[in-house]
């Protein structure tokens, strides 16, 4: 692609060279650059790519971008000079793929817990509508039926638009997205055309990151903001900042409710750990889905597809062929009738929520146990208060290790511990760092008709100990402890 077709896109404060040069690639990593490439040199937290200015060059960059120019400058390559390199990274890359959000509707889901359920699920049903979809999530990005592997909530605003360019180029017709915090706060997402929004919930979370709850929620309905009008912002009623997140968009808002009046809503009729009876919006419908939660994340998924111009009708038929995400309340029962739940939950709002759905439908005498940690190098606030949940709602609390990363798992488990400071409380739960025997445990003291609670990994098939990825699945041990 020209350069000039390039920086289009971007308001440069000086240009110094030829802006009618073929570029190749683009990057911002100098380590990936190739003849003909554009190198953006972004000041990050961690290094400065204005640094790897001059090894870009060497390995064939034919322009940069940058804040500040280099003193010495090669006479073959063009500088372009920018207020914020990082700022125009997004609309850089959406230029160089081909503007692919102008070919197709793509819809972000942002909030702190249930952005992977409802951005998958709506990948699925509009799947089953016919439409060739693309997807962009914690667990797994998808062409149409083509996996590829992920490592970021949001990626790199680069690697995001080269997929969303394979979408674009393989035919499909919607893309539905995760929308993290950081990637409002990095401006990875800068560029990129949404055709509408939805508001999950905020709770505390990636404060090691942002540093306040005001600034994880800012960046939050900073993605709201950008929201131009024809587009739509389906939002939570039932959370106390679902209007906030929405008060300054141009987009048309809608609001969904499990508790009281909203455009969307929704009450339980039955319940069981196979499933629900719902009445959504005056009709009723069956779902595979269990909890108060995800009767939530449901008629985000509704609302948002009737804002794209589907029936309610054909909505609610697809919404009742549908199955719960991969390490999203996923239940596994024993022969002995144990019930085991493997979730992703690693909030406190979260762990609340998944234990008070096992809790409405377990019967008694039958008891909950869960095993749960939490993760090393993250905010360590929410430690306490994770341990303080599981008591509150558990018979039993097993605490063990879940990624520790760089952290020492014991240390991780002291600082859980240290919020369990009654004496009734400490004698429920255990502590057992290898997380494999944790879960092995719990199996093993479970009776018929208990439910044992597995927390925070999820659909992660691994466990990372000092920078190295262990292969490590919770289903996978579960089921073994179980004889499966």
């Amino acid at each position: 692609m020209i350069l000039s077709d390039i920086l289009s896109a971007i308001k440069p404060v000086q240009v110094i060279g030829a802006v009618d040069i073929d570029i190749t690639d683009i990057q911002i990593d100098s380590r990936k650059i190739c003849a003909g490439a554009l190198f953006v040199a972004v000041a990050g937290t961690q290094v400065d790519g204005h640094t790897f200015i001059p090894k870009a060059i060497e390995l064939g960059a034919a322009a940069v971008v940058c804040q500040s120019l280099p003193e010495q400058r090669i006479g073959n390559v063009t500088y372009v000079q920018v207020d914020d390199s990082e700022a125009a990274v997004g609309p850089l890359a959406h230029a160089f793929f081909g503007r692919p959000t102008t070919k197709l509707d793509l819809v972000g889901v942002t909030g702190t817990n249930g952005k992977t359920t409802i951005a998958t699920l709506l990948y699925k049903l509009f799947r089953r509508f016919g439409y060739k979809c693309g997807l962009v999530s914690t667990v797994c990005n998808y062409i149409d039926d083509e996996a590829i592997p992920t490592s970021h909530t949001t990626p790199d605003p680069i690697t995001l638009n080269r997929l969303l360019g394979r979408m674009a180029d393989e035919g499909c017709r919607y893309a539905f997205m995760e929308v993290s915090s950081h990637s409002v706060a990095q401006h990875r997402i800068g560029g990129l055309i949404f055709k509408g929004g939805i508001f999950t919930n905020l709770t505390r979370d990636h404060l090691d990151y942002h540093k306040t709850f005001e600034a994880y929620r800012d960046a939050k309905k900073g993605f709201f903001d950008l929201l131009p009008k024809g587009t739509f912002a389906v939002t939570n009623a039932d959370d106390k900042n679902g209007l906030f997140m929405t008060q300054n968009t141009k987009a048309d808002v809608r609001t969904y409710s499990v508790r009281g009046v909203a455009d969307f809503h929704a009450r339980i009729l039955e319940e069981s750990f196979e499933g629900m009876t719902l009445n959504v919006c005056g009709r009723e419908v069956c779902v595979q889905f269990i909890g108060r939660f995800n009767v939530s994340n449901l008629l985000a998924v509704y609302g948002a597809a009737v804002c794209m111009g589907k029936s309610a009708e054909e909505v609610l038929v697809g919404l009742s062929s549908l199955k719960p995400v991969n390490g999203r309340f996923e239940t596994i029962r024993s022969p002995q009738g144990v019930t085991a739940i493997v979730d992703y939950a690693h909030t406190p709002d979260a762990l609340d929520n998944v234990l008070a759905t096992i809790n409405e439908i377990l019967r008694k005498p039958g008891q909950c146990i869960t095993v749960c940690g939490a993760g090393g190098n993250r905010d360590k606030g929410k430690r306490p208060l994770m341990a303080q949940s599981a008591v509150r709602a558990s018979d039993r609390v097993i605490i063990t290790s879940d990624n520790p990363r760089f952290e020492e798992p014991q240390a991780i488990i002291d600082d859980m511990l240290a919020g369990i400071t009654e004496a009734d409380d400490k004698r429920k739960v255990l502590s057992i760092v290898d997380r494999r025997e944790a879960i092995r445990t719990a199996c093993m003291l479970a009776q018929p008709g208990d439910v044992i609670l597995i927390a925070g990994k999820g659909h992660e098939d691994y466990q990372e100990v000092q920078g190295v990825k262990h292969h490590f699945d919770d289903h996978e041990v579960v089921r073994d402890a179980f004889g499966l």
